[in-house]
């Protein structure tokens, strides 16, 4: 039975949200599954994606063909890297700490980046935010300024008619 690694469609209509999951080849595209292994929601900036790495590592292992997307994804969270290591290790070529701490720390430089493009866009978001408040500020006192006339001419207005009405009285 030849497995795929690949994505499972759910969520409304504009709005996808993905299951990774490995399944039959023959299945249908929204069908049957053997094992769900993650999610995955291009809604969110950046992507927000929940995979079990160990599982699909085994899925690898066994022989399990990623879709081109899911292998993006697989590669993006370290499941690739994961599974290569594990080659190294059956090989001979390292041993499992070694290829431990190399996944580690290439964990570490990748959660880093994504750290600071979710920071950098937390600042672009407050900077637009700020500028959209001072225009609105500008808008707000010129709107104040160009009323300030009308009232002193109708405040000139009212002191006339006051003073006119007091001079007929006497």
């Amino acid at each position: 039975m030849p497995v795929k690694i690949r994505l499972q469609r759910h969520g409304k209509k504009g709005k996808p949200y993905y299951w990774i999951v490995a399944a039959d080849s023959r299945s249908k595209r929204d069908g049957k599954y053997l094992e769900k292994l993650g999610a995955y929601n291009p809604n969110t900036n950046p992507a927000t994606i929940e995979l079990n790495i160990d599982g699909a590592v085994q899925w690898l292992q066994n022989g399990a063909q990623p879709t081109d997307t899911a292998k993006a994804i697989l590669s993006y969270k370290g499941a690739m890297l994961k599974n290569h290591l594990v080659g190294g290790v059956r090989k001979g070529a390292l041993t499992e700490e070694q290829a431990e701490t190399k996944f580690n720390a290439w964990l570490d430089e990748k959660m880093s980046k994504v750290q600071a493009k979710e920071d950098g866009l937390s600042k672009e978001d407050a900077a637009a935010k700020a500028k959209a408040l001072e225009a609105e500020k500008a808008v707000n006192e010129a709107r104040i300024a160009a009323a300030m006339p009308v009232v002193e001419e109708v405040a000139e207005e009212v002191a006339t008619e006051e003073t006119a009405t007091s001079n007929e009285e006497e």
